[in-house]
Parts: C-alpha cells; structure tokens; sequence
C-alpha cells in the first residue's frame, strides 16, 4: 500500500516542480510553466483548475509582459481543462485582467481569447457573463480597456437579444 501511494506521488512530482516554477523569481522559468499550463489543468482536474489554478493565475497577473501574453494565449484553448462550455465563464475573470494591461501584444492577445471562448458561452451566458465584461472594459477609465473592448463588441451584439443590443449601444 505504501508503495503504490509513493508511486502516486512521484507521478505527481513534475506538476508539483511546474507549479512552482510559476511562483519562481525568474522569469524564465514561469514563463516556461505558464507554456505547459494545460499540462497543470489537466493534472489538477478540471474542479480544482476552476477552482485553485485560475484564481492563482488572477491574483498574479502583474509579470512580465511576456509571461502575461503567454497566460493570454493558454487561456484561449482553455475550454476543456474548465470542464466544457458549462464553466468557460471562469475564464473571463483572467482574461479580463490580462485585457486591461498597458502592453498592445498582451491586450491583443486576450482579446483574441475572449473571442474565441466566447463561442464556446450559450446565449444565455453570454448574456450574463460576457456582455458585463464587455461593458466592464468599455467603461473603465484607461484607454487600454476601452480599446479592448472596442474588439469585443462584434462577437457578443450578434448573439444577443435587441433589448442588449440597444444597452450596448449606449
């Protein structure tokens, strides 16, 4: 028995070393664990990276540009690793984050995810989820997440109701 439980944990060793490399101090290193994120999801589960995993990645949000444009590009495949379109909506808090950021490419970059993941949302979670982030971005005080927005708005105006239309635009 205790054999087969030190078995488990040595299967579990390398995840263990890239969830650390994503705390480490260089950036080298967190940039080469937030590149095998999926890797993490997939072995945390999709509850536990909904539930530990994502908020980690939000609460650590300010990095380097090139972490964060990575984080962006990661998250955008995401779907599966959250538990399917039913949950895609935690991916927004992150995402959200990552478009308000005064790096262009980092901006970009999430909004590119956004779009993407917003196919993944019913219309009904559009609507409860992703037009708030829209108008979220759309009223925030910097220019960098009114730009962002300005490239969310086609992707959720189609889908939704005339009564949404006619919210957005205000």
């Amino acid at each position: 028995m205790a054999a087969s439980s030190a078995v488990g944990d040595d299967s579990l060793y390398p995840i263990a070393v890239l969830i650390d490399e994503l705390r480490n101090e260089d950036v080298q290193l967190r940039l080469n664990s937030i590149k095998k994120l999926s890797t993490i999801a997939l072995a945390l589960g999709v509850e536990r990276t909904r539930t530990e995993l994502l908020p980690f990645l939000t609460d650590t949000i300010y990095d380097e540009d090139e972490v964060l444009l990575a984080l962006a590009e990661q998250l955008g495949s995401f779907t599966a690793l959250v538990g399917g379109p039913a949950f895609v909506n935690c991916l927004l808090p992150p995402l959200e984050s990552l478009a308000t950021v005064e790096e262009t490419v980092v901006r970009d970059k999430a909004v590119e995810s956004l779009r993407v993941i917003s196919k993944e949302h019913s219309s009904p979670d559009l609507e409860r989820h992703f037009v708030p982030l829209v108008k979220r971005l759309a009223s925030g005080d910097w220019f960098t997440s009114r730009t962002s927005a300005c490239g969310l708005f086609s992707v959720c105006y189609q889908r939704v109701p005339n009564s949404v239309k006619a919210e957005l635009r205000l």
